[in-house]
């Protein structure tokens, strides 16, 4: 009677309490990781819980317990099954689940008994594996606008089962029936469980696609996209196309070595050509792409061939220039003409192609070509001519010099700056540099002789009315001309007189202008007392105050004409 009554009870209490949590969270782990399933995420107090305790479910309604944990007491691991040795519990009453495989993709429960409560937290569990990704059965190589296998892309070991993407230079490929093909298939592994993609790509190459980079990417819920490494295939095709090359072209020039290169767009490519050659007149065959001319001339210069050895009507050409430049300055080197001739230098240029031509004349740039219509002394020096054309370049030049007589350009004198001495400046042109000679003695300075130009002065202090002759001379001839000098004495004198009777005159205009101011102010003095004078009389004979207006009017005409003389 008792036990049935505690039976009966307990029954009642665990009718009444026992409380299942509804939703159902969900945990993903990765395959043959470890995976921690939380209880009630977490949120378990344990100092309130009495009991906690893990079970799975098995299927068909049934249910396996794991561990059990009692306040104060160790856990306890009730399984017997493939979960021993794999579980265990951690920090908040949550369970740790080793070496995780597809079959724990199941149902753990986690059951606290907290006072008079009892409640459930049910977790579904699902595992996820990234899967591994190769190309494998690549081509040797393809055949263009032929449909072939280029290579099989695998997804080994996935779950869930990896979804396949072709790319070729990362743009995605799809089929289309006719140029690509893609076949895919999954086979799952009855051990573990897991699947794997494998994928075929069969494909129609064209020319461009010689160097594409093929990879292959698989993605499933685990996996975002991983991605193969690259693979290339080699693309054959017969050669449609040649083109000639020639290395350094723009700036071959004589003596130069030049390379003949044939390029053919063929895969493989030919590894024999014809090089048709303009010099020797013959046709070379190569076991090669090039050919190589050493010590080319302007004679080299003409149309170059080449062909295929086995398809001579595929040829490519090319015109080839040998830059050359020669320049011809005539007249060049000394050059003697006489000032007053004419002289126009003439530079003819033979070259492969258009020149640039500069001028200097003592290595000072000139505007344009130098033409002379009449020389001068000025036009002596070293002219110099210089061409250009690309890397090539010739230079010519001519010295001139202009010879004459020489020719006094001017005679003049000058004082002194101390006013002690005369200074006698002789300017004259001629070439060769002309000798200067005075007819008197003194102090002399000469300048340089350039551009056939030269100073000569002499310091003098004459002490009598001299007539000097400056004379200049050279192999081609004598000038002559003279110049009056004075006395240095005489000419102070003459100074000083002049400088007197100047004096004298500017004191005579003073004076004169100071009695005329004087007499103004006498007058105007004068007339004020008059004035005065005549307007006390009128007051003592009764007459009117301003008095006479005919007096008074002929007395300031008379003061305006005194005053109109003074200022005279």
């Amino acid at each position: 009677m008792h036990l049935l009554s505690a039976s009966c009870v307990c029954a009642l209490v665990i009718s009444v309490l026992l409380r299942q949590v509804s939703g159902l969270a969900t945990v993903i782990g990765l395959y043959g990781e470890t995976l921690e399933i939380p209880c009630n995420n977490g949120a378990v107090n344990a100092e309130d819980v009495l009991i906690t305790k893990w079970k799975y479910d098995k299927g068909e309604g049934l249910s396996g317990d794991l561990l059990v944990k009692r306040k104060d007491q160790n856990v306890s691991i009730m399984t017997t099954d493939e979960y021993k040795g794999r579980v265990s519990m951690a920090a908040k009453s949550s369970l740790l689940l080793s070496a995780t495989k597809l079959s724990d993709q199941r149902t753990f429960t986690c059951m606290v008994v907290a006072d008079v409560d009892i409640t459930e937290y049910p977790v579904n569990v699902v595992i996820q594996k990234t899967p591994g990704l190769e190309i494998s059965d690549k081509a040797e190589e393809l055949e263009i606008g032929k449909l072939t296998k280029l290579a099989k892309c695998v997804a080994k070991d996935s779950n869930p089962a990896a979804e396949i993407t072709w790319l070729k230079n990362n743009t995605t490929l799809k089929a289309d029936g006719k140029g690509i093909s893609i076949q895919a298939s999954v086979l799952v592994n009855d051990v573990t469980g897991l699947s794997t993609t494998s994928s075929v790509l069969e494909y129609s190459a064209q020319k461009e696609d010689t160097d594409a980079v093929f990879t292959c990417s698989a993605k499933n819920t685990q996996a975002a996209g991983i991605v193969s490494s690259p693979v290339t295939f080699s693309i054959t095709y017969s050669t449609e196309n040649l083109v000639l090359q020639v290395t350094g072209q723009d700036s071959l020039v004589e003596g130069d070595s030049m390379t003949l290169k044939c390029v053919a767009d063929g895969n493989p490519a030919p590894t024999a050509f014809n090089f048709h050659l303009k010099a020797q007149g013959e046709i070379v065959k190569v076991d090669d792409d090039s050919y190589t001319i050493t010590n080319v001339s302007r004679n080299t210069t003409g149309e170059y061939k080449c062909s295929l050895v086995d398809d001579p009507t595929m040829e490519a050409s090319m015109a080839i220039t040998v830059n050359y430049l020669d320049i011809n300055l005539s007249p060049s080197g000394n050059i003697v003409k006489s000032a007053g001739e004419a002289l126009h230098p003439n530079l003819k240029i033979d070259s492969s192609g258009d020149t640039k031509v500069s001028w200097t004349k003592n290595n000072v740039k000139l505007d344009k070509e130098p033409k002379f219509a009449k020389l001068t002394f000025a036009d002596s020096g070293r002219y110099e001519c210089e061409v250009t054309l690309g890397l090539l370049n010739q230079k010519a030049s001519l010295e001139l010099t202009v010879e004459g007589a020489p020719v006094i350009k001017q005679l003049i004198k000058k004082r002194g700056e101390d006013g002690t001495h005369e200074e006698l400046i002789c300017e004259a042109e001629g070439s060769p540099k002309p000798a200067v000679t005075w007819s008197i003695n003194g102090t002399i300075d000469e300048s340089l002789f350039v551009n056939g130009k030269i100073t000569h002065k002499i310091r003098v202090v004459p002490t009598d009315n001299l007539t000097v002759s400056c004379t200049v001379s050279n192999g081609l001839g004598v000038d002559t001309k003279t110049i009056n000098v004075s006395s240095i004495i005489e000419e102070v004198r003459m100074d000083k007189k002049a400088q007197t009777d100047e004096n004298d005159q500017t004191k005579l205009v003073v004076g004169v202008v100071v009695a005329l101011i004087v007499a103004t102010l006498v007058l105007g003095l004068a007339y004020l007392v008059y004035v005065k004078k005549f307007k006390q009389g009128s007051w003592k004979t009764g007459e009117k105050e301003n008095g006479s207006s005919e007096e008074e009017k002929k007395l300031e005409e008379k003061v305006e004409e005194n005053s109109q003389k003074a200022e005279v």
